[in-house]
């Protein structure tokens, strides 16, 4: 399985929570390229890693590529939205005990749900972004006391600063709670039971306190608060774009000429480390972010409509995307095979003798997909918007 699954953003009780439309349409989005990606790895896996730009094809690089942008979103998001909340929730103390116990929430979900949906087996403990969202909220919980510019020293610390530091490599019980912090996808060394850290926790934490930093924008005039926007995303991409051009600092992985040509020469220039996340890559997956959040505020039409549907059950379409997707591979597996081969988490040698992969096949299940989602999607909405129950601000 490849460390790119990614979990839905934090969405705080409904009737406490203001609605932003631009959040709730730019995290629809996200969430609907999301699906693509472990489609992908579900329905049309390759021994090739679709990031290695000298051997993957262009099409390949790029349907992995724009799925880029849904967990930075995803986490940046869960900032800005724990920021709405606490302005409408009087009791600080209130705040940070839903955010202990919603993160906890998440971090078991990870642990005994999302494994075996995704693995179909508790062989190998999985600890993806889901768990990165969890943790990041109980660390919230007693930082958000902090005073607001700590904060920002805080976050630009973790954001500029990590890549100054190595990956750890083996990773033992002695040095694990620094791996956890900062290193890349690792096996934990737990005893009976392995443990896959696909997401480290310290940069997560970073783009989840650039969200909360920013939340205050989204309480300002319409004008104002698109301005920054704008600005920000404009500032972070013209940053990614000097630091990146000159391979001085922000990504461990250089970008060079490539003999394919000069698409392939973009496609390096934009290869930017998802695990840890670099500094380049948050500045260009927030950077288009922020412009995305600047123009979502006013969209109308039919597109817009449904991506807010989504956007506002983000919990629901990614536990109903995630079965949906794993069991159709299950189903359509043992029907061409033979038997249900969980092509994800299987080896190449390890695959069916019949199977090939194929973009066209994976892009015509997600649209399936996606349609198929949209009318539970739609039911949850409406029943949330009409049911206050405590437990749905915790799916």
């Amino acid at each position: 399985m490849t460390p790119s699954l990614a979990a839905p953003p934090l969405v705080l009780p409904r009737a406490t929570t203001p609605r932003v439309q631009a959040l709730d349409v730019v995290r629809g989005l996200v969430m609907v390229i999301m699906a693509l990606d472990h489609i992908r790895d579900f329905w049309s896996i390759t021994p090739v890693r679709p990031e290695d730009v000298a051997h993957a094809p262009a099409l390949l690089f790029l349907t992995r590529w724009i799925t880029h942008f849904c967990a930075p979103t995803f986490v940046f998001l869960s900032g800005s939205s724990i920021y709405l909340y606490e302005q409408k929730q009087p009791n600080g103390a209130a705040v940070s005990r839903f955010l202990l116990t919603r993160g906890a929430w998440l971090v078991l979900l990870e642990v005994v749900v999302f494994t075996f949906i995704l693995s179909w087996n508790y062989t190998l403990i999985l600890l993806l972004v889901i768990y990165a969202i969890g943790a990041s909220m109980v660390l919230m919980a007693g930082l958000r006391w902090l005073p607001r510019g700590l904060l920002v020293g805080l976050c630009g610390v973790i954001l500029a600063g990590h890549n100054l530091l190595p990956n750890i490599q083996p990773v033992t019980a002695a040095n694990a709670g620094w791996a956890l912090l900062h290193n890349g996808p690792f096996v934990l060394p737990v005893p009976g039971k392995p443990v896959l850290v696909a997401y480290s926790l310290g940069p997560w934490l970073g783009v989840m306190l650039a969200g909360y930093l920013v939340g205050p924008w989204f309480r300002l005039p319409l004008p104002e608060r698109n301005r920054r926007l704008r600005r920000a995303g404009a500032g972070l991409l013209v940053l990614f774009g000097v630091l990146r051009a000159t391979n001085w600092y922000g990504d461990p992985s250089p970008w060079s000429v490539q003999p394919q040509g000069l698409l392939h020469t973009a496609l390096s220039f934009v290869n930017v480390t998802k695990s840890p996340p670099s500094l380049l890559f948050v500045c260009l997956t927030l950077g288009v972010a922020l412009l995305l959040l600047s123009r979502a505020e006013t969209a109308t039409g039919w597109l817009s409509q449904v991506l807010r549907t989504f956007g506002q059950v983000p919990f629901f379409y990614y536990l109903l995307h995630f079965a949906l997707v794993s069991a159709s591979a299950w189903v359509w597996t043992r029907l061409a095979f033979g038997q249900a081969v969980n092509l994800a988490f299987a080896s190449p040698t390890d695959w069916p003798a019949g199977y090939q992969p194929s973009l066209a096949r994976a892009y015509l299940v997600w649209a399936a997909v996606v349609l198929a989602l949209y009318w539970p999607c739609r039911w949850y909405q409406r029943f949330k918007q009409h049911h206050t129950y405590w437990w749905l601000s915790y799916l």
